[in-house]
């Protein structure tokens, strides 16, 4: 018996499953870990996180510590 032709060429669809069937999995890890990672600036406490350039320049500039030239 020849069993060459079974499935009539169709045994490339079963290589295209079980490149689903791992894929799957691991894009589901890969999302678990980057939503347990998080961003770790968001998660800081306030004190901890640094400001912004800008924040710290217009804090400055209503402070009076510097004036409308240097601001700009």
């Amino acid at each position: 018996m020849n069993y060459e032709g079974y499935g009539m060429g169709w045994h490339w669809l079963g290589w295209i499953g079980m490149a689903f069937f791992w894929l799957i999995p691991i894009l589901l890890v890969l999302a678990v870990v980057k939503y347990l990672m998080g961003d770790r600036r968001s998660n800081a406490p306030d004190g901890e996180r640094k400001p912004d350039a800008l924040a710290v320049l217009e804090e400055r500039y209503a402070r009076g510590d510097i004036n409308r030239e240097e601001y700009l």
